[in-house]
């Protein structure tokens, strides 16, 4: 974790040194400092130090992994990541429902946001309830 930490850190710090730069790069001009700009590259260096922190604070109280130590083998780091569901359609249809909502967003109609909105919160269950239900059951 020191690793992502140091990352987003790192981007923190060049967010807020940008941040810098181009409020006064925009004060020099006639119509006097770019406010919109300058908040959302301080909001967005907060951000990246809000994560940084984080993983800082779970860095310190986990072994160190193969990525966060300079002698690591190759190795080290194999093994089972995870299970990852070879044959859902529900990543599909997420796709959709943002796809969805995000076009009631684009031409501001509530009722097509409200949709798509439904059908996520549809599909993020389905997705997460797969092997639950039906079929792929664990018996």
């Amino acid at each position: 974790m020191k690793l992502e930490s140091r990352i987003f850190n790192s981007l923190a710090l060049f967010l807020f040194i940008t941040a810098t730069v181009y409020h006064i790069w925009t004060g020099n001009t006639a119509e006097g400092a770019d406010w919109v700009g300058t908040t959302a590259l301080v909001l967005s260096g907060g951000l990246c130090g809000l994560c940084g922190l984080y993983f800082s604070f779970v860095a310190r109280r986990i072994e160190p992994r193969p990525e966060d130590r300079d002698d690591a083998e190759i190795d080290e780091g194999a093994g089972d990541l995870g299970f990852f569901s070879p044959g859902s359609y529900w990543p599909v249809g997420i796709a959709l429902a943002v796809a969805i909502a995000g076009l009631g967003a684009v031409y501001w109609a509530p009722w097509l946001i409200m949709v798509g909105g439904v059908a996520i919160i549809s599909t993020v269950g389905g997705l997460l309830f797969e092997y639950y239900t039906g079929s792929r059951a664990s018996h």
